[in-house]
């Protein structure tokens, strides 16, 4: 059974009390289906559960290994070795309240953008929740609403459905009373009202609005990436940790108590346990942050893809241009009257219940109708460019006229073109009024029309609209603007706005994908595009390797939208744009996108950043557990000594670094960049720090002093991690100069107050160890140097 087959089962003639179409139900009919639970009452969800919440940030495979390696400390160790799980702890409660911050920031902003139908209750229209929808109801639909339960149609004025969202199919579906209407399918042309025969769990699209729940976590290279490197890390700490075990249990004739000790202290920093919190907390503060600017962000790895889309698609209505329009002149053609063409244009928008921007214009210019009867209507399409209607005059005379696009209408040589040129260099709208003789039904009704008056219209170009374009131009993120209207009118509106490029007509596109693809590199505006252009136009960028965000507020936006990798809608915009879109501008500011470009910026700069600098402790973790199995010798560390350093070089510092700001462009593989310094970043402080241990096993040989060994060894690795920290710090500022200050003099702190020595089992011993131990840390700090410099410059990204 097709998608739509399954909508035969429903039965407009059910049995019951059903309403009637002008009226709608009554409040007790209502009430008594609430009462029987016939309700539309599928849950749309803004953000995760907190139940939810709480088990991603408490139940994850690292929590698990740290729990159980804590407990073990807190059983056999002083409460200094067991610090490492009391930070777990901390990480994982900032962690539940930044997510629990962004749910709360979700939930209002979707309330405040969410869709209210029209409903007839009583026999009057008004506006409820799609959660208080019940069976039998009556909804009005009109041009890009979307259809949120199934139904039967009960009256249509040439209502045009796009059912592609559910069939794939891009032709729209005219409706008839009678016709099935499917959840999950809108307008694109005419109105109408239907009877709802299915809401809730029962209609179609309901599972696929559970689905597509607004927390979804869709493709994000940074969340795969990380997912990527935690598999690596699992597979590198099993056999190590097992042989780290081994060799601290079974082979070093070892105090029970202190092998197991110096075991887990092995074996804990292997993990990077704050690397997925701070992603989650980075991301979390972003969708507060864009909250602030009435930003609903539908889909959170939204922020990430928008700061790498390299290709933003404008629709210039709504966009570029603010949605209300003024008739700026009247120019009669072929000896038509004005005082006629004014009653006619009066009529055209008395025939429309739900007109456009560019017909409610002119219902304001001319609000006097003539006393004419509408026997048909033809509603716009954005795929013909024109709508119409036949009227019977009060004198008894029938007469049918067009409204559209002059290059649409006319013969390509008809003189009245060359006029609308003139006028479209200049930026503004021309529509042109024509009477033909044909029925509107008639699929070229347009054919032989005669052109009666040229209707003027000025846009309102958006005041931020100018700054926007120039800051996509400045971060070398290429603008085309695609437009139905006129190329030229298009091409002067963005000029006006300071858009550079040449001006194409969509209509001498090439078909074929890798033809257009290189059309579009070359061009700047485009105009005369259908929607299904738009969504092909999509297809040829990213067919060429770019990453596409498209913006839009009407329903010949919403194939584009759905295609592209970043779909923005603006607030006000038709509601199958922002069910389809990632990203809902509230306050409908085209002014807002850089803001998520830079949170996205933001985000992906900072936790390449900081998962460098967990995963040079991973490394050089595992190394050092292996040179320590290699060699037979006590683990170096006890777990407060790699609590202190963790903390100092990695918490703290990652948690400032990771909410940053950060404008740098983000670049694509993440994994294979962050491998790069870690893998030698670890390499040589795992080498390093062992050296330095077995150098000063031999310094201290026969004095039995481990606590001395290993505070030479802990000294050394602070100094070489601290130096990684460093690094990962440029370009430095105030702040992050004073951030790496901060934490030297933190650990200098321990080494000198008598009882944070104690505390932490740091003692320096003489003059030479701790000497010796500081050389070696610098020439470790100079081979990082050379080591990351060469990477950067043989692995430029």
């Amino acid at each position: 059974m097709t998608h739509l087959d399954a909508g035969a089962e429903l039965d407009p003639h059910r049995p019951g009390s059903v309403p009637s179409p002008a009226t709608g139900l009554t409040s007790a009919q209502v009430a008594e289906r609430i009462a029987r639970g016939q309700v539309n009452d599928v849950p749309v969800r803004s953000s995760r559960s907190m139940t939810d919440i709480v088990r991603a940030n408490v139940l994850t495979r690292f929590n698990a290994i740290i729990g159980v390696l804590w407990v073990i400390m807190l059983i056999v160790a002083p409460i200094q070795d067991s610090l490492f799980g009391f930070v777990i702890l901390a990480n994982t409660g900032i962690g539940i309240v930044q997510e629990w911050r962004a749910k709360k920031t979700l939930d209002s902003l979707a309330l405040i953008g969410e869709v209210r139908p029209t409903v007839r209750r009583d026999g009057a229209a008004a506006e409820v929740g799609t959660a208080e929808i019940v069976l039998d109801d009556v909804l009005e639909i009109g041009p890009g609403d979307k259809v949120v339960v199934d139904g039967v149609c009960v009256e249509t004025d040439g209502l045009e459905i796009d059912e592609s969202l559910l069939t794939g199919e891009a032709d729209p579906v005219v409706k008839r009373p009678g016709d099935q209407v499917m959840s999950g399918s809108f307008v694109v042309a005419g109105g109408g009202a239907f009877r709802a025969v299915k809401v809730g769990r029962e209609a179609y699209a309901a599972q696929l609005a559970e689905e597509a729940s607004r927390f979804t976590l869709v493709h994000s290279e940074l969340r795969s990436g990380i997912s990527t490197i935690l598999k690596y890390v699992t597979w590198m700490m099993v056999p190590t940790a097992i042989g780290l075990i081994i060799s601290q249990l079974v082979v070093k004739d070892n105090e029970l108590k202190d092998s197991v000790a110096r075991t887990v202290g092995g074996i804990v920093p292997m993990v990077p346990e704050g690397l997925v919190l701070l992603t989650s907390v980075a991301f979390a503060i972003g969708v507060i942050r864009l909250g602030r600017k009435q930003c609903l962000v539908q889909e959170l790895p939204a922020i990430e893809g928008l700061a790498r889309v390299d290709t933003v698609c404008l629709d210039k209505t709504g966009t570029l241009t603010e949605g209300g329009m003024d008739v700026t002149e009247l120019r009669m053609l072929d000896g038509a009257q004005e005082t006629y063409v004014r009653r006619v244009l009066g009529a055209l928008g008395e025939s429309d219940p739900r007109p456009n921007a560019s017909l409610q214009a002119i219902i304001e210019a001319y609000p006097d109708a003539a006393d004419w009867h509408c026997t048909d209507a033809l509603p716009f399409s954005s795929a013909r460019k024109y709508s119409g209607a036949a009227f019977r005059e009060g004198d008894g005379d029938a007469s049918t006229w067009l409204l559209g696009a002059p290059d649409v209408l006319l013969a390509d040589d008809d003189p009245a073109l060359a006029e609308t040129g003139r006028l479209n260099e200049q930026g503004l709208r021309v529509l042109l009024l024509a009477r033909v003789t044909r029925s509107l039904d008639d699929p070229h009704v347009a054919q032989d029309a005669e052109p009666a008056a040229l209707v003027v219209l000025e846009q309102r170009l958006r005041p931020d609209a100018a700054d926007t374009l120039r800051y996509f131009a400045d971060q070398a993120v290429d603008a085309k603007v695609i437009s139905g209207d006129n190329a030229v009118s298009v091409g002067a509106v963005a000029a006006k706005l300071g858009l550079s490029g040449s001006t194409v007509d969509a209509r001498r596109l090439p078909a074929e994908r890798d033809d257009m693809a290189a059309a579009l590199d070359e061009g700047t505006v485009f105009g005369r595009v259908t929607p299904q252009q738009k969504r092909d136009m999509v297809g040829a960028l990213q067919s060429g390797g770019h990453t596409v965000a498209m913006t839009g507020d009407g329903v010949n936006d919403v194939l584009a939208l759905k295609d592209a990798d970043i779909g923005v809608a603006m607030g006000t915009g038709s509601e199958a744009t922002r069910a389809v879109a990632q990203i809902v501008l509230l306050n409908n500011s085209f002014a807002t996108l850089p803001s998520v470009v830079a949170e996205g910026r933001r985000v992906i700069g900072n936790i390449t950043r900081v998962a460098t600098l967990f995963l040079v402790k991973t490394v050089y973790s595992v190394l050092l557990a292996i040179l320590v199995v290699c060699w037979q010798v006590e683990y170096p560390f006890l777990p407060r000594h790699l609590t202190l350093l963790s903390t100092l070089t990695i918490g703290v510092p990652a948690f400032f670094l990771a909410l940053a700001p950060n404008k740098e462009r983000a670049r694509p593989h993440f994994v294979q960049r962050v491998m790069r310094y870690a893998i030698p970043g670890g390499a040589v402080a795992a080498t390093a720090t062992f050296v330095t241990y077995l150098v000063a096993r031999s310094h201290y040989s026969g004095t039995g002093a481990l606590d001395a060994e290993t505070s030479v060894a802990t000294m050394t690795l602070f100094l070489i991690s601290l130096w990684v920290l460093a690094i990962i710090a440029r370009p430095y500022t105030w702040w992050r100069i004073a951030l790496v200050a901060t934490m030297g003099a933190g650990f200098l702190l321990v080494l000198v107050v008598p009882w944070l020595q104690d505390f932490f089992a740091l003692k320096l011993v003489g003059m030479t160890m701790p000497w010796i131990g500081v050389g070696i840390a610098v020439a470790a700090a100079a081979s990082l140097e050379i080591v990351w410099r060469f990477v950067g410059r043989r692995y430029p990204v």
